[in-house]
């Protein structure tokens, strides 16, 4: 009897199949379905956890956490970040449970500020992630090619042995190859896209696997456990000597690796029963990444003996930690490196995945933004082709993270900047609709099949604090005394980006732009 009354309210008017539960909530919201909804819950978690990807996090910046703290910033530091990103996450699984669209955030921060509010909310939050997001891609295909600059420079000699170091020019060209590359991957249709997200999970898990057990096995000089667990570095040459602080400083490299998971929210249209399985690739994404990326860590760090000497300019790898590791590893044992290098192409392969999947990310966060009418040239950018890819969000994305990346011919300092938007950018993003949730909708919020009950608003407000700890804990200077190349550019960058977007919102946003439109 059951089957009967629940039959015709899944049939379409013409008898067509069951309409799905991501599918039928679309509607509700006023929207019709264009992109194609072929990802599995599987496909949604890959694009997050290849995202987050725990080889590209700690190999790029595993650097900044020897320097601030070594391993116990590593170690404990990790947990301390993870904790709180999993509220994070659980905060935003809830929200994306009861609005599963593409737009993700923004639409989430319009739903949630209410009527009066609602344009203002969701411009202010769609510009911080959009943003945040090119700066994820130009970071992360920026290191790559740094990392490419490394393993030639090893392949080569070394920097002992004659090794050829490319220029800045170099480096800046293979950023420019990658990203060329990665617009070319995400021209495919979803669903080969889909299938090299699933190698990009599997990859990452298999990688951080083979590199935990080989590396230390290799290593004919092992850390103690001791070391690994209690070992506290305070001399960083930077002028800082105060513990504590040092600490905090180390866990940029823990947050700026968990982060970019809500590409899981962005993927909801494309994924089916989204208000299930969207909110489930969030969390089980940040939650596999806490646990592997962990255990990635002990296992590099078993082979650190000299903190110094890693981070010193004048070893093989000029001064890039974890290369240098991989490489003395193989070479102390077998009397060459070429093993190590072998490594860092594994490590070289995550990232370029890492990226792919945040080009992809981008550019749906493009596409629903500029369906909305935020964009300039928007009705340009959410045109989708025969195979219904957004195809010119996709190369817009791209040379938009080209053109960040341009900063660093001028300088690294600028660059770094960058790469600082990436993180408190993309964070405040996140907290936005989780602060709207929390204090306007308190009362009207309808949750949807996944939600934290009566615990949402104390989580959420976890969730907000956070991350206004991290925006205030990475502005603080990184080294003294303070000059104009030691100074931490990332309040200036966040602040040059708060004054464009709320400008460009007084000056001609706020005529035109009305918050999300349906487009039924």
């Amino acid at each position: 009897m059951g089957s009967d009354r629940i039959l015709p309210s899944h049939m379409l008017a013409s008898g067509h199949a069951a309409l799905d539960s991501g599918h039928a909530r679309l509607k509700e919201l006023g929207y019709k379905q264009e992109l194609k909804r072929d990802l599995s819950v599987i496909s949604n978690f890959a694009f997050s956890f290849s995202i987050i990807s725990v080889l590209t996090g700690v190999t790029t910046l595993y650097n900044t956490g020897l320097n601030y703290g070594g391993p116990v910033s590593f170690v404990y530091g990790w947990f301390v970040a993870s904790a709180f990103t999993m509220i994070v996450a659980l905060s935003m699984a809830e929200i994306c449970s009861s609005y599963p669209t593409s737009g993700g955030l923004y639409y989430w921060s319009a739903k949630l500020a209410g009527p009066r509010w609602a344009p203002f909310a969701s411009w202010i939050t769609g510009w911080f992630n959009i943003v945040g997001q090119w700066a994820v891609t130009t970071s992360v295909d920026f290191s790559l090619a740094t990392l490419i600059q490394v393993i030639i420079l090893l392949s080569t000699g070394g920097k002992n042995g004659g090794g050829y170091e490319a220029s800045k020019y170099v480096v800046i060209a293979l950023h420019g190859g990658i990203l060329l590359l990665h617009g070319i991957i995400n021209s495919l249709p979803i669903s080969l896209l889909s299938f090299l997200g699933q190698l990009a999970a599997i990859w990452n898990l298999l990688g951080v696997f083979v590199l935990t057990i080989v590396i230390p096995s290799v290593a004919t000089e092992r850390a103690s456990a001791k070391f690994v667990f209690t070992h506290f570095n305070a001399e960083n040459g930077n002028g800082i000597s105060n513990k504590p602080y040092i600490f905090l400083l180390g866990l940029l490299m823990s947050q700026y690796t968990l982060t970019g998971y809500d590409a899981s929210a962005h993927m909801t249209e494309e994924t089916r029963d989204a208000d299930k399985n969207g909110p489930k690739g969030i969390i089980s994404a940040v939650g596999i990444s806490i646990v592997v990326g962990w255990f990635y860590i002990l296992g590099i760090t078993f082979a650190v003996t000299d903190i110094a000497s890693l981070l010193s300019e004048a070893n093989d790898a000029g001064g890039y930690a974890i290369a240098e590791v991989f490489y003395l590893a193989f070479k102390n044992r077998y009397g060459h490196g070429t093993g190590g290098i072998i490594c860092l192409v594994i490590v070289a392969v995550a990232i370029f995945f890492c990226g792919m999947s945040s080009v992809t990310s981008n550019s749906r966060m493009a596409y629903a933004f500029s369906r909305d009418g935020a964009m300039p040239l928007s009705s340009l950018w959410h045109q989708v082709n025969k195979q219904e890819v957004p195809i010119y969000a996709v190369w817009l994305s791209v040379c938009i993270s080209f053109c960040m990346a341009l900063t660093s011919l001028g300088s690294m300092v600028a660059f770094q900047a960058m790469v600082s938007i990436a993180t408190i950018g993309l964070y405040i993003a996140y907290a936005f609709p989780i602060f709207f949730r929390v204090t306007l909708a308190q009362k009207h919020f309808v949750p949807g099949p996944f939600n934290l009950g009566r615990y949402g608003v104390i989580v959420g407000w976890v969730a907000v604090l956070w991350v206004l700890t991290i925006s205030i804990l990475f502005s603080l200077p990184v080294s003294y005394p303070v000059t104009g190349q030691t100074l931490n550019y990332t309040p200036v960058a966040v602040g040059i980006l708060l004054v464009l977007v709320v400008s460009y919102w007084i000056i001609s946003g706020r005529r035109w732009f009305k918050g999300p439109i349906t487009n039924i």
